[in-house]
């Protein structure tokens, strides 16, 4: 198995160039003067998110989408795609027939663009995307999870989903891995890579250990 660090991929992902429709998307998620009339003054409660649970917002490229979508293969049911930007993943996840199919993401112009990319696929109204704090939102009934997040808020993420997640659940992580997580599956290479999780292994390995001694006395 590959040993990327966060650290790498972050800079190969920064020497990767961005599409004319990516810049684009870029620019409506960064949200330029309006975004800032939002943040500022419109939304004052943004301002108490702490700055390193502030993910910003870099869409996901068609090869990371595919990644995602093929460590989901032979799953059903409910998919919850935790900051879901501009709503590809929960889409595409529709579309191979995850229902219902959520997005929570807080910036309200990246739900507006999901809803808009939704539209203009003729999935309106079948998915759904939902402008909520990722860390309110309960979690214990999701059997599908994906993530595209930063590794800060990946760390403090971890800790969430082992206490909500049921054993069934699958948890998906597209651009970085969750650092102190062994993955079962990876697919792809790179800035592409994608990292599934499986719940159940992961509470039985951090399970304490038995103290032999204590058994045999």
């Amino acid at each position: 198995m590959d040993t990327d660090t966060p650290d790498e991929l972050l800079s190969e992902f920064r020497e990767r160039r961005l599409g004319v429709w990516g810049v684009l998307q870029i620019t409506a998620g960064t949200g330029l003067a309006v975004y800032a009339m939002w943040a500022g003054i419109l939304m004052p409660g943004f301002r108490k998110v702490p700055l390193r649970l502030q993910v910003p917002y870099l869409p996901a490229s068609r090869t990371q989408v595919r990644n995602v979508i093929s460590l989901l293969h032979g799953r059903s049911g409910a998919l919850a795609d935790l900051g879901s930007g501009d709503g590809r993943i929960v889409l595409e996840a529709y579309k191979q027939g995850f229902s219902p199919a959520v997005g929570y993401e807080l910036n309200p112009w990246l739900v507006r663009l999901a809803n808009f990319h939704a539209w203009r696929a003729g999935y309106y109204g079948k998915v759904s995307y939902r402008q909520e704090d990722l860390w309110k939102v309960d979690l214990s009934r999701c059997k599908n999870v994906t993530v595209f997040l930063a590794p800060s808020v990946l760390t403090l993420l971890q800790e969430k989903l082992l206490a909500e997640l049921p054993d069934d659940a699958l948890v998906v992580a597209g651009r970085f891995p969750f650092r102190d997580w062994t993955p079962f599956q990876v697919e792809g290479e790179g800035v592409d890579r994608a990292w599934a999780y499986d719940m159940q292994a992961l509470r039985q390995h951090n399970k304490p250990g038995v103290d032999i001694d204590s058994l045999q006395s």
